[in-house]
């Protein structure tokens, strides 16, 4: 018979405090060890401040979730893993400078109270941290038997397949010292001072260093305040699914509970229901580390993927559109929808898994292709439908040439969006990709009737010369991208958006020349030339590197040959810098005028509206 649910406020020291036979740990679905120094410092300020305050109550830290397994040997760590982490890091740092206060009262008749509490609170926390009774802990710290131990901590262990760093905690408890833990943890390649260590020895080497400040008497108080001070609401739970129900409605560790925290929770859940825990913990870790990829590219991560995975679903479904043609674009949430709503994927753990994994390599595959990168510049629903797209293939069917017609359509659109009025919650784009998903999804729909489509809605709906007149007054940025694409088209020049790269004004918009700039540029005065500046034709794409060297100089400089510690566009290999620089080479003092932004504006004008509307 399960036991029932069993709540109990807990000092902290008594929390942390288990039996010899017992571990907390890390679920397998738990997300990694998050906590970073902001979080430490508020954490740190609340009990520095309550320490201070000499109140007599308790202060409160929150719910921990626990699920018990094993006979109750093993507490599962639903909710609560971010604090119960910190806080063992934080009674590390407490217990090495309580080390170094004893050694230092301990030949001061004057300091034998304070020596006698400090000695106190070393007995508490080795007894937390190594389970080690109070008898085995000497006075003074004797480096051989404390390292002795220190070896034998058998406290938490981490089996999340989201988590990079799973020994890391336990190394730094086993250290006897800060220098040998600093030796020891994890140095991350090619990260420099601080951002070379994890999480784990940051957030120790912060509470390390903030108890340095502290006067002796203060340590020994601020240790007491943690370990019999400080409070915590332990729920102990012995049903996992009851564990990740009331985990789902709490949240007590300062942290968001991310809808992919819940879901893969509720998957875990129904794989270790099956008996196919092992394989679905493999399945996970698999389509996360895809995702840290596709994260440091800055295109998907797990809540993204979920949510195009939610996408899809609903379209194969019919979801979306009733069985009379009338389009349905209300979206649930993604929490409720794969947990209340539509229950049938989590039922499937497996395939759900292996269904994002197929999506997520695809990403990974078409993340090189310059089109798409063009593409993710504009709005971020155009996600949402290529996913569906995507899912007609495999990784290794998917080509530029098969997405190429998609990431077209879309591009023509959401070019629209950023010059027309209306909104993307209007008919003319979301209603319309939500009828035209169906077709994204259906392998027996050819590129070309989608094109079709798009093409018949575009025509409906809007017309070219107000199109154009919206292209000759625009000012923002994500259509040079475009016209950059569109120009490289066009004149069958190689095209590749690289990693750093910005909007470059020809005609600088800042600087200490710009009067003379101006004049040049036959420009009589300021309100003239704030309406010319950032018009389309005055920007193009630039390396980073060239237009922080250039950005301000004159026209002629920046088309011309190499300065002295300074490059031009002439190193540039971006499409409309090289046309500038092969038009110019031969004039001798070329200059860049008001008529010329007003000429190469109409010229991106119409290259954008022939694209738009497909000609």
């Amino acid at each position: 018979m399960a036991k029932n649910i069993e709540p109990k406020l807990r000092k902290i020291g008594d929390y942390l405090k288990l039996d010899e036979d017992t571990i907390f740990t890390i679920p397998e679905y738990q997300r990694a060890y998050s906590w970073n120094i902001d979080n430490c410092d508020k954490l740190w300020q609340d009990i520095n401040d309550f320490a201070e305050s000499g109140n007599k109550d308790r202060y409160f830290f929150g719910t921990i979730i626990i699920n018990c397994q094993d006979n109750d040997t093993k507490y599962g760590l639903i909710d609560g893993q971010q604090r119960t982490t910190t806080f063992l890091l934080l009674l590390k740092a407490l217990l090495i400078r309580i080390n170094i206060a004893i050694v230092r009262t301990s030949t001061d008749e004057d300091s034998a109270n304070l020596c006698r509490g400090l000695q106190e609170r070393r007995r508490r926390i080795m007894g937390i941290l190594y389970k080690v009774e109070t008898e085995d802990v000497s006075d003074k710290p004797d480096s051989a038997k404390d390292a002795e131990i220190c070896r034998n901590i058998n406290i938490l262990e981490n089996f999340s397949i989201n988590e990079q760093y799973k020994t890391e905690l336990k190394t730094i408890l086993q250290a006897t010292d800060y220098t040998s833990a600093e030796a020891r943890v994890i140095k991350i390649r090619y990260k420099q001072k601080d951002n070379r260590y994890t999480n784990f020895f940051r957030n120790f080497k912060f509470f390390y260093n903030k108890i340095h400040d502290l006067s002796d008497s203060q340590l020994n108080s601020i240790a007491k305040s943690i370990t019999d001070n400080c409070e915590v609401i332990e729920i102990k739970s012995w049903q996992v699914e009851q564990a990740i129900t009331m985990f789902n409605s709490l949240n007590s560790d300062g942290l968001p509970l991310y809808n992919s925290d819940i879901i893969s929770a509720k998957l875990y859940a129904e794989a270790e229901k099956r008996g196919q825990e092992k394989e679905f913990a493999d399945l996970w870790k698999q389509l996360n580390d895809i995702i840290n990829e596709l994260e440091s590219l800055q295109v998907a991560e797990i809540n993204a993927i979920l949510m195009q995975y939610m996408y899809y679903t609903r379209t194969v479904n019919r979801e979306t559109i009733s069985e009379t043609g009338v389009i349905n674009v209300t979206t649930p949430g993604l929490r409720r929808y794969f947990t209340e709503i539509n229950k049938e994927p989590i039922a499937n753990p497996i395939k759900m898994c292996n269904d994002m994994i197929k999506l997520a390599k695809v990403w990974k595959k078409v993340s090189e292709y310059s089109q798409l990168k063009i593409l993710l510049k504009f709005n971020e629903n155009t996600k949402l439908f290529l996913a569906s797209f995507f899912y007609r293939f495999n990784e290794e069917e998917i080509t530029e040439d098969i997405v190429a017609p998609i990431f077209n359509c879309l591009l023509r659109l959401f070019a629209l969006l950023e010059l027309v009025d209306v909104g993307y919650s209007s008919k003319y784009f979301k209603t319309f990709l939500f009828g035209e998903e169906a077709k994204f999804i259906d392998k027996t729909v050819s590129a070309n009737v989608i094109i079709q489509d798009f093409d018949n809605h575009i025509r409906a709906n809007w017309d070219k010369a107000t199109v154009k007149a919206a292209l000759r007054e625009y000012d923002g940025n994500i259509l040079v991208y475009l016209n950059e694409y569109l120009f490289a088209n066009e004149k069958k020049m190689f095209f590749s958006l690289g990693t750093k790269y910005d909007i470059e004004h020809i005609m600088p918009y800042s600087g200490c020349n710009l009067q003379e700039i101006r004049k040049d540029a036959e420009i009589d005065n300021e309100t003239e030339f704030y309406s010319v500046v950032n018009k389309l034709g005055n920007k193009i794409i630039l390396e980073e590197k060239i237009n922080r060297s250039i950005g301000n100089e004159w026209f002629r400089t920046k088309v011309s040959t190499k300065l002295e510690n300074k490059t031009g566009y002439i190193d540039s290999k971006y499409p409309i810098a090289c046309a500038l620089v092969t038009q110019y080479k031969d004039t001798n003092k070329p200059y860049w005028k008001k008529v010329d932004i007003s000429v190469a504006t109409d010229k991106a004008s119409d290259r954008i509206v022939k694209f738009i509307f497909g000609e």
